[in-house]
């Protein structure tokens, strides 16, 4: 038998429970070059396939001063403009930080005049990440 009304066929999407409770696909990423702070243009972009369902983000740089912009939004990395929104947050050195958050990308960047590397862990969700293109970049809060 089908089902007589197609709007309310019980699928994976960003708004499905059942989506986020499911244990997650592992996704990782090492060595992933930062470049040095300056133009968001270069910044690094690390795209998920799907829609995760956490990700962990680590700083490997060397050097005391090697911190790390973390950002949802490529705009979000500037601070050198007075207008800049700043919605970033910074990793010192061999931290890492994990977070429970359905993104389909992240942009890192080094805080500073040098170049670092990072490594992104993930758990990834069935959901495309056709279903989030923008994964949240223009909104209020990540840049936008």
């Amino acid at each position: 038998m089908t089902n007589p009304s197609p709007y309310f066929q019980y699928t994976v999407g960003l708004n499905n429970v059942g989506s986020y409770q499911a244990s997650a696909r592992p996704w990782i990423e090492s060595a992933i070059s930062v470049p040095v702070s300056g133009a968001v243009a270069n910044a690094a972009e690390v795209n998920f396939p799907h829609v995760t369902k956490f990700v962990t983000i680590r700083n490997d740089a060397t050097g005391s001063d090697s911190e790390l912009r973390v950002a949802f939004g490529r705009d979000a990395l500037n601070k050198t403009s007075p207008s800049a929104t700043r919605n970033f947050f910074t990793l010192a050195q061999s931290s890492s930080i994990s977070l429970e958050y359905r993104v389909t990308k992240i942009f890192l960047m080094s805080d500073g005049a040098y170049f670092g590397t990072a490594s992104v862990i993930a758990g990834l969700t069935q959901i495309s990440s056709s279903h989030l293109p923008t994964s949240w970049e223009n909104f209020p809060g990540n840049g936008g």
